[in-house]
C-alpha cells in the first residue's frame, strides 16, 4: 500500500509514520510504503508525478495554510486514479463534508493505533482481495541482534531480550532481564533502526514496548520527582521526561 502523508505539522506527520511502522509490525501484510506533504499543492504535485501516480492512499488533515484538506480531497477525485482518502484532524465538525467526498474514513487526533488499523482495513477491502502473504521479512525482533564487542569477543545480543538502551557518556548500556551490556553507537540511531520495537521515555533512554507494563510517579537522584515506566522482568524504573509523556500514556492504553 503507498500511503501519502499530506500535514503542515512536522510532528504530525512524523507521528503518523510512527503508528504506520507500528501497524506493519504487527501485520507485516501489506506492506506500506510512506511519503510526506506539508500542503496542498505539494501533494497535488507529488500525485501527479510519475513517482506518485503509484500513491493509493492519503492520510489528509483538513485545516492547513492554503487550500485546506476538503478543497484538495474534491481536486483528488479529479484525478484519473483517485487515492483513497482518510481525513485525520484534530476537529471533529467537518465529518459530514468528509463523507460527502467520499471519504473512507475519518480520525481525529490524537489517532489511536487500533482506528489507523481499522481504517487502513476499510481501505484494503476497498481495493479487493489483498494479494497472496509474502515471505516473512528476514530482519524482526526475533531475527536481528546487537553486536556486542567486549575484550577482544564479539558476542550477539537477540534484540528480543533488550528491555531498554540507556546513553551513558560516550556508550550505551543495553540491559536484559539477566544481565546489563555495554556497545558503541548513538541512542538516535537504534531509534530510528527499530521504531516499532522501542519507544522513546527520555533523552537518553530507550524501551522495548513490549515490555512497559507502569507509568508511575518517581523520584530521580537527579531531576527530583517525576515519572517512570515499569518494565516486565526488571525491578529498576526507568525514568520518563515530561516530553515523552504523552506517547507512553499511549502506549500503555494499547
Amino acid at each position: 500500500m503507498h500511503i501519502l502523508i499530506v500535514d503542515d505539522e512536522a510532528l504530525a506527520r512524523a507521528r503518523l509514520r510512527t503508528l504506520l511502522a507500528d501497524c506493519q509490525a504487527q501485520q507485516p501484510q501489506p506492506r506500506y510504503t510512506v511519503a510526506e506533504a506539508a500542503h496542498a499543492a505539494e501533494a497535488l504535485a507529488l500525485l501527479q508525478s510519475p513517482s506518485g501516480r503509484a500513491v493509493d492512499t492519503v492520510l489528509l488533515d483538513i485545516h492547513m495554510p492554503g487550500q485546506d484538506g476538503l478543497a484538495l480531497a474534491h481536486a483528488l477525485r479529479a484525478l484519473p486514479r483517485p487515492p483513497a482518502i482518510v481525513f485525520v484532524t484534530a476537529h471533529a465538525d467537518h465529518a459530514v463534508s468528509a463523507f460527502e467526498l467520499d471519504a473512507v474514513d475519518y480520525l481525529t487526533k490524537p489517532v489511536r493505533l487500533q482506528r489507523l488499523q481499522q481504517a487502513l482495513a476499510k481501505v484494503q477491502r476497498g481495493r479487493g482481495p489483498a494479494p497472496a502473504p509474502a515471505p516473512a521479512p528476514a530482519h524482526t525482533a526475533e531475527s536481528e541482534a546487537l553486536l556486542i564487542q567486549d575484550r577482544g569477543r564479539t558476542e550477539r545480543l537477540p534484540l528480543a531480550e533488550v528491555l531498554y538502551l540507556k546513553a551513558e557518556q560516550k556508550y550505551i548500556t543495553a540491559r536484559t532481564a539477566q544481565r546489563t551490556y555495554v556497545l558503541d553507537g548513538a541512542l538516535q540511531d537504534f531509534e530510528a533502526r527499530h521504531p516499532a520495537y522501542f519507544l522513546r521515555v527520555h533523552r537518553n533512554a530507550l524501551v522495548a514496548r513490549h515490555a512497559v507494563r507502569a507509568l508511575e510517579k518517581y523520584c530521580d537522584p537527579e531531576e527530583g520527582d517525576g515519572w517512570a515506566v515499569r518494565l516486565l522482568g526488571l525491578a529498576e524504573p526507568v525514568a520518563v521526561s515530561r516530553r515523552q509523556m504523552a506517547a507512553v500514556r499511549e502506549e500503555i492504553a494499547r
